[in-house]
């Protein structure tokens, strides 16, 4: 299938192009141009803007689904609500749980991406535990924490049909520095996360193939002028990537301005959402918690945070706002930073030559009211 967009603004990489039309042949991006035959198919999105989809690489649910349901319904639900916000792309999330529940999400994924997604593909699960400590729990289930075993990795990685593409872990359990290593090898991406680890381990653990912190400050060693952390490693690692959750509430504003003029395009937008995303406030569950969600805000019991209901799309408007720059800079955060992480850059991410053409249409008020995954529309807000 070959079609034009017409449209007023093109989100690329370092710019913004104006009036044109984009080309796509066969879900593939190609050039953009200025003029087109009367022959041509054009689809006309003038007075609209078309970005780059996002790719979510830290979901554990929304609209009243989660990953841990263990559901192939959970799945496609949670696939048709994020293209409606714009979203091409996603990790399915899990929590630390019992090997029961997690090999039933694990299965649950594998059966509708083999079944084929009708909204935001999965690009691999994203195992968030269960190798943590109990110092920085957050929202986990501390009863099911271990040392990491890659017999037990490796069971689950075959139970996925080799679909895990990334697990969180605390460097400081016994015997996880190995664990890096051979995951590493195997082509699973390692992630820092729920850890009260030094400075040193996590430069280890980044020696060793770690290469993104979990949503940073949250659920780890802060950091001190006499002993950096969990979160000096972070900001000091030059290649290491670092999430964060930008709702105004798990990390302060100018916190997140700073770790942008820190991080530039290593910081990566995640929403790590919660079954109550899109829903009204009430009582939900996060895995074997109960949730209170009031104003939006998901809350424990003990009162800590748990996960969050926001939208990709409202955090990069968030962190324009917080940090001034232009929206094609904050926007890339959230869809090629992401692709970058895992080493899908020249796949998808951006709107290039030769990528797949996962493109959201946004009007002035930066809504959504169109989103394609390879040149097919997933989602129409008519």
């Amino acid at each position: 299938m070959r079609y034009f967009i017409k449209a007023d603004h093109f989100l690329l990489e370092n710019k913004v192009v104006d009036k044109g039309y984009l080309l796509i042949e066969n879900g593939i991006f190609s050039s953009i141009v200025h003029d087109v035959s009367s022959e041509d198919n054009v689809v006309d999105w003038s007075g609209f803007s078309v970005a780059p989809g996002l790719f979510d690489t830290h979901i554990h649910g929304i609209d009243g689904y989660d990953i841990m349901d263990g559901t192939e319904e959970a799945v496609k639900k949670i696939s048709i609500s994020l293209a409606a916000r714009g979203v091409t792309r996603f990790l399915p999330t899990t929590l630390t749980s019992s090997s029961e529940d997690l090999n039933k999400a694990i299965m649950a994924v594998k059966s509708m991406v083999q079944q084929g997604l009708p909204g935001a593909q999965s690009e691999g699960i994203f195992l968030e535990g269960p190798y943590f400590t109990e110092t920085h729990k957050g929202a986990q289930n501390e009863k099911y924490f271990k040392d990491p075993s890659l017999e037990e990795f490796n069971e689950w990685q075959k139970l996925a049909d080799g679909m895990i593409r990334k697990i969180a872990l605390a460097p400081e359990r016994t015997g996880t520095q190995e664990f890096i290593r051979s995951v590493k090898r195997s082509g699973v991406q390692v992630s820092i996360a729920h850890t009260d680890a030094d400075y040193v381990c996590c430069e280890e653990a980044i020696e060793n193939g770690a290469n993104n912190f979990v949503h940073l400050y949250n659920g780890m060693k802060g950091m001190h002028h006499r002993e950096p952390g969990t979160v000096g490693s972070a900001l000091r690692s030059k290649n290491s990537f670092v999430e964060i959750i930008c709702d105004g509430l798990h990390v302060h504003p100018e916190v997140a301005a700073l770790t942008y003029q820190l991080k530039q395009d290593r910081l990566m937008l995640i929403t790590d959402c919660m079954r109550a995303g899109g829903m009204p406030d009430g009582e939900y569950t996060l895995g074997e918690f109960p949730v209170a969600i009031t104003d939006g805000v998901a809350r424990t019991e003990t009162g800590s945070l748990a996960g969050s209901t926001l939208e990709l799309i409202d955090g990069i408007k968030n962190l324009c706002e917080w940090t001034k720059e232009e929206l094609t800079d904050i926007w890339h955060l959230a869809s090629l930073t992401p692709a970058k992480s895992l080493g899908f850059e020249s796949k998808f991410g951006s709107i290039a030559e030769g990528k797949k053409a996962d493109y959201v249409v946004l009007n002035s008020n930066l809504e959504v009211e169109c989103t394609a995954v390879n040149g097919k529309v997933i989602y129409s807000r008519e």
